[in-house]
Parts: C-alpha cells; structure tokens; sequence
C-alpha cells in the first residue's frame, strides 16, 4: 500500500534535518574529480509508482552515477542475451569481497559472480549487443535515460579522471579474458565501463531510476516502458540485495530489508517493489564505499515508512 502524502513529505523532510550535520566518512580519493566535490552537499529524494516527486536539500546537484550504473547496464544485458544466459555467464552471488577484488576472480576461475562488482560489470558490458563499442556505449546512456526520464550525459571530467586511473580494472579485465569470461576486447569493455560510470544524474533522477524498477519497469515519470519483460525485474531486485552495497550488503538487507544500490560518487538507491524508490546523495564515503549521509538517510526514510521487503504485513493493502 501507497504510504500517505504527508507521511512520504515527512520522512523525507526529517530524514535531510536529522542528517545534514553528519560528519563521518570522506570522499573517494583515488578518483580525483570525486576528492574535489563538496563534501557538505546532501540530498534525499523519494519518487513513487504513480510518478510523485518528494526531495530535500541538494537534490538537483549532478553528481557521477558511478557503480549504481551496474544496474541499468544489467538490465540492458538481460534485454539482450536473456535471463539464463545472464546468469549462466555473470552469476548471481555475493563475492564476499570488495567491489574490485582480484581475489573473488582467482578463487572462481576468473567468473566474476556478480553484475554489481566490477569483474561483473565489465563482463556484462561486454555481452551488450552492438557493432562498435561507440553503438554499445550509445545504447547504454539511452538505457540510462530512459530509467532517469531525460537525456542523461557524460562529463568529460569525470571520464578523463577515471580513464587516468582504471589501472586495477584494466587488469580485472585481462584476467577475465585470460579465463574467457570477457565476451568483447577486454579494453575496450573496459572504457565503455568507465564511461558508464561517469554520466551525471541528480537524487531526483535517482529516485526515478529506482521508480521505473519499482514499476515493473515503466517509468512512472515519463511512462515509457523501459523494461520489456517485467519478469527481468525481480532477478535485479535479487541481485541488488545480494550485492548491492557491497560487503556493507548482509548488514543493510538485515537491517532496512529492501534492495539496494550505492556508488562512490555518493549516491545510495534503494527500491521498494510497487511501491517506490528513495535515493540519497552525499559524497562522504564510509570504508565499504557507501555514503555516510545518504546510507543512514535513506534507511531512515524506509523505517518511519515502514517499507521493508520482509515485513510484508506493514504494507500489504
């Protein structure tokens, strides 16, 4: 069941006063267009089903998408290869290891596990069905697009930094290669990857990112059909609670109880089936990659809505 108007404006409301003063965490250093972004920004934005915006505080700075693009990515791949084949050459397990761990590769035989680690991201831009990689890479910012609402774009300062940096998934790509698990030139998925992960978007088009999943994949804004198999929607779902905010996962799904998605640009995602999305940004990272502000405004959010996917007697109509 839809919670009420004012209860969506409060929690939110609520959620940025009680949280904009936070101080833990710091930026992501090893990206340098990421060391240099405002720290003190902050926002949460909530976007339903039936297309309802609620936001406060910076909830229309661009900020890079980073990792949360693996789930668009994903979506676009099952599009095109089908879910058994995704599954079958991706995987659909919790690594139990950081998002760009060699060690995950090497103890599976170069399978990276997850769509949401970067061995997996890599592997699943790789099977994305185009002619070049410039075609891949034009279908995966449409995809993103169409989840957000409107045209969404890459910054050139974002990519020229992590391009000049990407030295460790460079590597993360050849291994997989070597192993045959890469399924285009290894460099080449590579780029379009890190491409992927430096398009721009705000909490607003966060939370409507979410909302297009938490619709069966039609955007609720727009009302494209984004996904064409509703039946795609529950496998992601799965994979985003799995994997979602990397070895912070267990104790999220544990904790707040819906699925989930963060990125070292700041922004944390979280989707409630049928129901809505809440999306938070703060660049402010704790030590698994996850933003302070936004990981404990998010989860806030969730709690005083009552939406969590394993208490289904709290929303059920």
């Amino acid at each position: 069941m839809m919670p009420a108007r004012q209860d969506i404006e409060n929690a939110v409301r609520t959620a940025h006063a009680d949280h904009v003063n936070d101080t833990g965490g710091a930026n992501a250093s090893y990206i340098p267009y990421l060391a240099s972004v405002d720290p003190s920004l902050f926002g949460v934005a909530v976007v339903t089903v039936d297309g309802d915006v609620y936001e406060a505080g910076d909830t229309r700075f661009e900020f890079a998408l980073e990792s949360i693009s693996k789930v668009f990515s994903m979506a676009r791949c099952m599009e095109d290869v089908g879910l058994q084949a995704f599954h079958d050459k991706i995987g659909a397990d919790p690594t139990g290891e950081p998002f760009n761990s060699v060690v995950a590769l090497t103890l599976h035989q170069g399978k990276p596990q997850s769509p949401l680690v970067n061995a997996g991201a890599m592997a699943t831009v790789s099977l994305i069905q185009a002619d070049s990689p410039g075609e891949r890479w034009h279908r995966i910012l449409q995809t993103q697009s169409d989840f957000a609402g409107r045209q969404i774009s890459l910054s050139d300062a974002v990519n020229d930094s992590e391009q000049s940096t990407n030295f460790h998934n460079r590597a993360i790509a050849w291994l997989m290669y070597s192993a045959g698990t890469m399924y285009s030139d290894p460099m080449e998925a590579c780029e379009v990857y890190t491409r992927q992960c430096s398009t721009l978007v705000t909490a607003v088009d966060l939370a409507t990112m979410g909302a297009t999943i938490a619709a069966r994949g039609t955007n609720p804004v727009t009302g494209k059909k984004v996904i064409s198999n509703p039946s795609f929607v529950p496998p992601m779902l799965a994979e985003m609670t799995m994997e979602g905010l990397y070895t912070a996962s267990g104790d999220w799904a544990y904790k707040v109880g819906l699925p989930g998605k963060s990125g070292v640009g700041g922004g944390v995602l979280a989707v409630m089936p049928g129901v809505l999305a809440i999306a938070g940004f703060s660049p402010p990272l704790d030590p698994a990659g996850n933003s302070v502000r936004a990981r404990h405004a998010v989860a806030q959010v969730a709690a005083a809505l009552k939406l969590n996917l394993y208490n289904a007697s709290d929303y059920a109509s």
